[in-house]
Protein backbone atom coordinates (compact mmCIF):
# COMPACT_ATOMS: atom_id res chain seq x y z
CA UNK A 1 0.00 0.00 0.00
CA UNK A 2 1.28 3.48 -0.85
CA UNK A 3 2.08 5.92 2.03
CA UNK A 4 -0.69 8.29 0.87
CA UNK A 5 -3.24 5.47 1.00
CA UNK A 6 -2.06 4.55 4.51
CA UNK A 7 -2.59 8.14 5.62
CA UNK A 8 -6.11 8.29 4.17
CA UNK A 9 -7.03 5.00 5.82
CA UNK A 10 -5.78 6.20 9.21
CA UNK A 11 -7.47 9.59 9.05
CA UNK A 12 -10.79 8.06 8.01
CA UNK A 13 -11.10 6.16 11.29
CA UNK A 14 -12.14 8.11 14.37
CA UNK A 15 -10.48 5.80 16.87
CA UNK A 16 -7.20 5.97 15.02
CA UNK A 17 -7.48 9.76 14.92
CA UNK A 18 -7.86 9.88 18.68
CA UNK A 19 -4.70 7.75 19.12
CA UNK A 20 -2.75 10.07 16.86
CA UNK A 21 -4.03 13.16 18.67
CA UNK A 22 -3.04 11.74 22.05
CA UNK A 23 0.47 11.04 20.74
CA UNK A 24 0.81 14.54 19.28
CA UNK A 25 -0.57 16.19 22.40
CA UNK A 26 1.88 14.27 24.59
CA UNK A 27 4.70 15.72 22.50
CA UNK A 28 3.34 19.31 22.84
CA UNK A 29 2.44 19.70 26.51
CA UNK A 30 2.35 23.55 26.61
CA UNK A 31 -0.71 23.50 24.38
CA UNK A 32 -2.71 21.75 27.13
CA UNK A 33 -2.72 21.89 30.90
CA UNK A 34 -1.71 18.44 32.08
CA UNK A 35 -3.81 18.87 35.24
CA UNK A 36 -7.00 19.62 33.29
CA UNK A 37 -9.14 16.48 32.97
CA UNK A 38 -9.91 15.39 29.45
CA UNK A 39 -13.54 15.33 28.39
CA UNK A 40 -14.54 12.35 26.29
CA UNK A 41 -16.02 13.43 22.97
CA UNK A 42 -19.51 12.39 22.24
CA UNK A 43 -20.52 11.16 18.84
CA UNK A 44 -20.77 14.07 16.44
CA UNK A 45 -18.60 16.41 18.55
CA UNK A 46 -15.32 17.76 17.29
CA UNK A 47 -12.44 19.24 19.29
CA UNK A 48 -10.30 22.21 18.36
CA UNK A 49 -7.25 19.99 18.20
CA UNK A 50 -8.92 17.79 15.60
CA UNK A 51 -9.87 20.80 13.50
CA UNK A 52 -6.35 22.19 13.75
CA UNK A 53 -4.90 18.87 12.68
CA UNK A 54 -7.17 18.65 9.67
CA UNK A 55 -6.10 22.10 8.58
CA UNK A 56 -2.41 21.30 9.13
CA UNK A 57 -2.68 18.15 7.06
CA UNK A 58 -4.32 20.00 4.21
CA UNK A 59 -1.49 22.51 4.31
CA UNK A 60 1.21 19.82 4.44
CA UNK A 61 2.41 20.75 7.95
CA UNK A 62 0.86 17.89 9.92
CA UNK A 63 2.47 14.70 11.10
CA UNK A 64 4.32 12.76 8.44
CA UNK A 65 3.48 9.26 7.40
CA UNK A 66 6.46 7.95 9.35
CA UNK A 67 5.36 9.78 12.51
CA UNK A 68 1.89 8.32 12.25
CA UNK A 69 3.25 4.81 11.76
CA UNK A 70 5.60 5.24 14.73
CA UNK A 71 2.67 6.36 16.89
CA UNK A 72 0.84 3.16 16.01
CA UNK A 73 3.85 1.03 16.94
CA UNK A 74 4.20 -0.32 13.41
CA UNK A 75 7.61 1.20 12.70
CA UNK A 76 10.54 0.77 15.06
CA UNK A 77 13.80 2.61 14.76
CA UNK A 78 16.66 0.25 13.91
CA UNK A 79 20.25 1.25 14.40
CA UNK A 80 22.17 0.08 11.35
CA UNK A 81 25.92 -0.31 11.42
CA UNK A 82 28.69 -1.94 9.43
CA UNK A 83 30.98 -4.43 11.13
CA UNK A 84 33.81 -6.82 10.36
CA UNK A 85 35.75 -9.26 12.49
CA UNK A 86 39.08 -7.92 13.66
CA UNK A 87 41.83 -10.24 12.40
CA UNK A 88 45.61 -10.16 12.66
CA UNK A 89 47.85 -10.02 9.59
CA UNK A 90 51.14 -9.66 11.49
CA UNK A 91 52.36 -13.13 10.47
CA UNK A 92 52.09 -12.33 6.76
CA UNK A 93 53.15 -8.68 6.93
CA UNK A 94 56.07 -8.94 9.36
CA UNK A 95 57.23 -12.56 9.31
CA UNK A 96 56.72 -14.04 5.86
CA UNK A 97 57.43 -10.91 3.81
CA UNK A 98 60.26 -9.54 5.95
CA UNK A 99 61.92 -12.45 7.75
CA UNK A 100 61.60 -15.64 5.69
CA UNK A 101 64.50 -16.62 3.45
CA UNK A 102 64.28 -18.54 0.16
CA UNK A 103 64.53 -21.94 1.84
CA UNK A 104 61.41 -21.19 3.90
CA UNK A 105 59.60 -19.90 0.83
CA UNK A 106 60.47 -23.08 -1.07
CA UNK A 107 59.26 -25.33 1.75
CA UNK A 108 55.93 -23.56 2.15
CA UNK A 109 55.08 -21.98 -1.22
CA UNK A 110 57.12 -24.34 -3.48
CA UNK A 111 58.92 -21.35 -5.01
CA UNK A 112 61.46 -18.74 -3.97
CA UNK A 113 60.40 -15.20 -3.15
CA UNK A 114 61.71 -13.75 -6.43
CA UNK A 115 59.60 -16.22 -8.43
CA UNK A 116 56.61 -15.41 -6.23
CA UNK A 117 56.94 -11.67 -6.86
CA UNK A 118 57.32 -12.25 -10.60
CA UNK A 119 54.15 -14.37 -10.56
CA UNK A 120 52.28 -11.62 -8.71
CA UNK A 121 53.39 -9.11 -11.33
CA UNK A 122 52.07 -11.32 -14.14
CA UNK A 123 48.74 -11.90 -12.39
CA UNK A 124 48.15 -8.34 -11.16
CA UNK A 125 45.94 -7.25 -14.12
CA UNK A 126 43.36 -9.87 -13.16
CA UNK A 127 43.70 -9.82 -9.35
CA UNK A 128 44.02 -6.16 -8.40
CA UNK A 129 40.99 -5.31 -6.25
CA UNK A 130 39.34 -2.07 -5.16
CA UNK A 131 38.92 -0.82 -1.60
CA UNK A 132 35.41 -0.57 -0.15
CA UNK A 133 33.93 1.42 2.73
CA UNK A 134 34.07 -1.68 4.93
CA UNK A 135 37.66 -2.79 4.37
CA UNK A 136 40.70 -2.46 2.15
CA UNK A 137 41.02 -4.93 -0.71
CA UNK A 138 43.49 -7.79 -0.42
CA UNK A 139 46.77 -7.03 -2.12
CA UNK A 140 47.73 -9.13 -5.13
CA UNK A 141 50.66 -10.59 -3.17
CA UNK A 142 48.44 -11.71 -0.31
CA UNK A 143 45.80 -13.15 -2.63
CA UNK A 144 48.40 -15.19 -4.53
CA UNK A 145 50.06 -16.32 -1.28
CA UNK A 146 46.74 -17.57 0.11
CA UNK A 147 46.09 -19.59 -3.03
CA UNK A 148 49.62 -21.04 -3.18
CA UNK A 149 49.60 -21.94 0.51
CA UNK A 150 46.31 -23.77 0.07
CA UNK A 151 47.53 -25.61 -3.02
CA UNK A 152 50.88 -26.52 -1.46
CA UNK A 153 49.54 -27.79 1.88
CA UNK A 154 46.66 -30.00 3.04
CA UNK A 155 45.30 -27.23 5.28
CA UNK A 156 41.57 -26.42 5.39
CA UNK A 157 40.18 -23.06 4.31
CA UNK A 158 39.64 -22.15 7.96
CA UNK A 159 43.25 -22.96 8.87
CA UNK A 160 44.62 -20.97 5.92
CA UNK A 161 42.33 -18.07 6.80
CA UNK A 162 43.63 -18.03 10.36
CA UNK A 163 47.20 -17.94 9.05
CA UNK A 164 46.59 -14.91 6.84
CA UNK A 165 43.98 -13.11 8.95
CA UNK A 166 41.04 -13.57 6.55
CA UNK A 167 37.79 -15.53 6.51
CA UNK A 168 37.51 -19.01 5.06
CA UNK A 169 35.20 -17.75 2.28
CA UNK A 170 37.93 -15.31 1.28
CA UNK A 171 40.38 -18.20 1.02
CA UNK A 172 38.04 -20.12 -1.28
CA UNK A 173 37.49 -17.08 -3.47
CA UNK A 174 41.24 -16.40 -3.67
CA UNK A 175 42.02 -19.96 -4.79
CA UNK A 176 39.48 -19.76 -7.64
CA UNK A 177 40.52 -16.24 -8.68
CA UNK A 178 44.22 -17.07 -8.77
CA UNK A 179 43.64 -20.34 -10.65
CA UNK A 180 41.58 -18.56 -13.32
CA UNK A 181 44.12 -15.77 -13.61
CA UNK A 182 46.95 -18.26 -14.03
CA UNK A 183 44.99 -20.11 -16.72
CA UNK A 184 44.25 -16.90 -18.63
CA UNK A 185 47.53 -15.01 -18.20
CA UNK A 186 50.38 -17.35 -17.30
CA UNK A 187 49.99 -20.89 -18.65
CA UNK A 188 50.49 -19.94 -22.30
CA UNK A 189 53.72 -18.10 -21.33
CA UNK A 190 55.15 -20.74 -19.01
CA UNK A 191 54.00 -24.09 -20.40
CA UNK A 192 55.67 -23.94 -23.80
CA UNK A 193 58.00 -26.14 -25.81
CA UNK A 194 60.86 -23.66 -25.74
CA UNK A 195 64.20 -24.44 -27.37
CA UNK A 196 63.86 -27.95 -28.81
CA UNK A 197 67.55 -28.36 -29.57
CA UNK A 198 68.56 -27.68 -25.97
CA UNK A 199 66.01 -30.28 -24.80
CA UNK A 200 67.32 -32.85 -27.27
CA UNK A 201 70.91 -32.14 -26.25
CA UNK A 202 70.05 -32.38 -22.56
CA UNK A 203 68.30 -35.75 -22.86
CA UNK A 204 71.06 -37.04 -25.17
CA UNK A 205 73.58 -36.35 -22.40
CA UNK A 206 71.37 -38.41 -20.10
CA UNK A 207 71.53 -41.34 -22.52
CA UNK A 208 68.70 -41.15 -25.08
CA UNK A 209 69.21 -39.60 -28.55
CA UNK A 210 66.84 -37.26 -30.41
CA UNK A 211 64.35 -37.14 -27.55
CA UNK A 212 62.05 -34.16 -27.00
CA UNK A 213 60.64 -34.99 -23.57
CA UNK A 214 59.09 -37.51 -21.21
CA UNK A 215 55.35 -38.01 -20.68
CA UNK A 216 53.34 -39.38 -17.78
CA UNK A 217 50.10 -38.86 -15.87
CA UNK A 218 49.40 -38.12 -12.24
CA UNK A 219 46.23 -38.19 -10.15
CA UNK A 220 45.08 -34.98 -8.44
CA UNK A 221 42.88 -35.79 -5.42
CA UNK A 222 39.43 -34.15 -5.45
CA UNK A 223 36.25 -34.29 -3.39
CA UNK A 224 33.62 -36.72 -4.62
CA UNK A 225 31.53 -34.99 -7.32
CA UNK A 226 27.74 -35.00 -6.94
CA UNK A 227 27.15 -36.77 -10.25
CA UNK A 228 28.97 -39.77 -11.78
CA UNK A 229 31.22 -40.05 -8.75
CA UNK A 230 32.29 -43.61 -9.64
CA UNK A 231 33.98 -42.31 -12.80
CA UNK A 232 36.43 -40.37 -10.64
CA UNK A 233 37.55 -43.30 -8.47
CA UNK A 234 41.05 -44.25 -9.65
CA UNK A 235 42.79 -47.59 -9.38
CA UNK A 236 44.15 -46.61 -5.96
CA UNK A 237 40.64 -46.14 -4.60
CA UNK A 238 40.28 -42.37 -4.17
CA UNK A 239 38.57 -39.63 -6.20
CA UNK A 240 40.86 -37.81 -8.60
CA UNK A 241 41.35 -35.96 -11.87
CA UNK A 242 44.13 -36.83 -14.27
CA UNK A 243 46.95 -34.50 -15.24
CA UNK A 244 48.97 -35.55 -18.29
CA UNK A 245 52.24 -33.71 -18.70
CA UNK A 246 55.22 -33.64 -21.04
CA UNK A 247 58.41 -32.27 -19.50
CA UNK A 248 61.88 -31.40 -20.76
CA UNK A 249 65.29 -32.50 -19.47
CA UNK A 250 65.09 -30.07 -16.54
CA UNK A 251 61.60 -31.15 -15.46
CA UNK A 252 59.89 -28.07 -16.87
CA UNK A 253 56.37 -28.60 -18.21
CA UNK A 254 56.16 -28.19 -21.98
CA UNK A 255 52.60 -29.51 -22.51
CA UNK A 256 49.72 -30.32 -20.14
CA UNK A 257 46.24 -31.83 -20.38
CA UNK A 258 44.03 -31.89 -17.28
CA UNK A 259 40.42 -32.71 -16.41
CA UNK A 260 39.82 -36.36 -17.26
CA UNK A 261 38.18 -38.48 -14.49
CA UNK A 262 40.58 -40.61 -12.45
CA UNK A 263 39.05 -43.85 -13.70
CA UNK A 264 40.22 -43.22 -17.28
CA UNK A 265 43.36 -45.00 -18.46
CA UNK A 266 46.46 -42.93 -19.26
CA UNK A 267 46.51 -44.23 -22.84
CA UNK A 268 42.97 -43.01 -23.48
CA UNK A 269 43.78 -39.56 -22.12
CA UNK A 270 46.82 -39.42 -24.37
CA UNK A 271 44.97 -40.51 -27.54
CA UNK A 272 42.34 -37.80 -26.97
CA UNK A 273 44.81 -35.00 -26.28
CA UNK A 274 46.01 -32.25 -28.55
CA UNK A 275 49.57 -33.44 -28.00
CA UNK A 276 48.78 -36.80 -29.63
CA UNK A 277 47.26 -35.11 -32.69
CA UNK A 278 50.23 -32.79 -33.12
CA UNK A 279 52.74 -35.62 -32.77
CA UNK A 280 50.75 -37.75 -35.20
CA UNK A 281 50.71 -34.90 -37.72
CA UNK A 282 54.39 -34.18 -37.14
CA UNK A 283 53.77 -30.55 -36.16
CA UNK A 284 54.76 -30.57 -32.48
CA UNK A 285 58.53 -30.96 -33.03
CA UNK A 286 60.41 -29.50 -35.99
CA UNK A 287 61.32 -32.06 -38.62
CA UNK A 288 64.61 -33.23 -37.17
CA UNK A 289 65.75 -36.81 -37.82
CA UNK A 290 68.95 -38.62 -36.90
CA UNK A 291 70.37 -41.93 -38.06
CA UNK A 292 70.95 -44.58 -35.39
CA UNK A 293 72.74 -47.57 -36.93
CA UNK A 294 70.88 -48.07 -40.18
CA UNK A 295 67.55 -46.63 -38.89
CA UNK A 296 66.35 -43.08 -39.48
CA UNK A 297 64.95 -41.89 -36.15
CA UNK A 298 62.46 -38.99 -35.78
CA UNK A 299 62.17 -36.86 -32.65
CA UNK A 300 60.50 -38.97 -29.98
CA UNK A 301 59.02 -38.71 -26.50
CA UNK A 302 59.40 -41.31 -23.73
CA UNK A 303 56.60 -43.02 -21.83
CA UNK A 304 55.99 -45.91 -19.45
CA UNK A 305 54.42 -49.26 -20.49
CA UNK A 306 50.88 -47.80 -20.20
CA UNK A 307 51.40 -45.75 -23.39
CA UNK A 308 51.13 -47.12 -26.94
CA UNK A 309 54.30 -47.77 -28.92
CA UNK A 310 54.45 -45.28 -31.80
CA UNK A 311 57.15 -44.20 -34.28
CA UNK A 312 57.50 -41.03 -32.18
CA UNK A 313 56.84 -42.55 -28.70
CA UNK A 314 59.27 -45.00 -27.12
CA UNK A 315 58.32 -47.28 -24.21
CA UNK A 316 60.26 -49.99 -22.33
CA UNK A 317 60.59 -53.57 -23.49
CA UNK A 318 58.63 -56.08 -21.44
CA UNK A 319 59.03 -59.80 -20.81
CA UNK A 320 62.33 -61.68 -21.01
CA UNK A 321 65.05 -59.23 -22.05
CA UNK A 322 68.48 -59.62 -23.59
CA UNK A 323 71.38 -57.36 -22.70
CA UNK A 324 70.72 -54.78 -25.44
CA UNK A 325 67.03 -54.52 -24.50
CA UNK A 326 67.93 -54.22 -20.85
CA UNK A 327 70.35 -51.39 -21.68
CA UNK A 328 67.65 -49.70 -23.75
CA UNK A 329 65.22 -49.86 -20.82
CA UNK A 330 67.83 -48.50 -18.43
CA UNK A 331 68.55 -45.45 -20.57
CA UNK A 332 64.85 -44.84 -21.25
CA UNK A 333 63.98 -45.07 -17.56
CA UNK A 334 66.85 -42.78 -16.59
CA UNK A 335 65.57 -40.08 -18.96
CA UNK A 336 61.91 -40.69 -18.08
CA UNK A 337 62.62 -40.04 -14.41
CA UNK A 338 62.51 -36.30 -15.14
CA UNK A 339 58.71 -36.39 -15.36
CA UNK A 340 58.43 -38.34 -12.10
CA UNK A 341 60.61 -35.76 -10.41
CA UNK A 342 58.54 -32.94 -11.92
CA UNK A 343 55.38 -34.38 -10.37
CA UNK A 344 57.20 -34.88 -7.08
Amino acid sequence: MEPAQITVAIMSTMNTTRIVLEYMQSQDMPRRNSDQPRRRLQRGEESDEEIDMDIDLSQGTGPSNVEIMVSLGQVHGVERRFWAWETSTDWWDHVVLQVWDDSQWLRNFRMCKATFMELCYLLSPALKGQDTRMRAALTVEKRVAIALWNLATPDSYRSVGNQFGVGKSTVGAAVIQVARAMKDLVISRVVTLGNVQSIVDGLAEMGFPNCGGAIDGTHIPILAPEHQATDYVNRKGYFSMLLQALVDHKGRFTNINVGWPGKVHDARVFRNSGLFRKLEEGTFFPDHKVTVGDVEMPSVILGDPAYPLMPWLMKPYTGSLDSSQDLFNYRLSKCRMVVECAFG
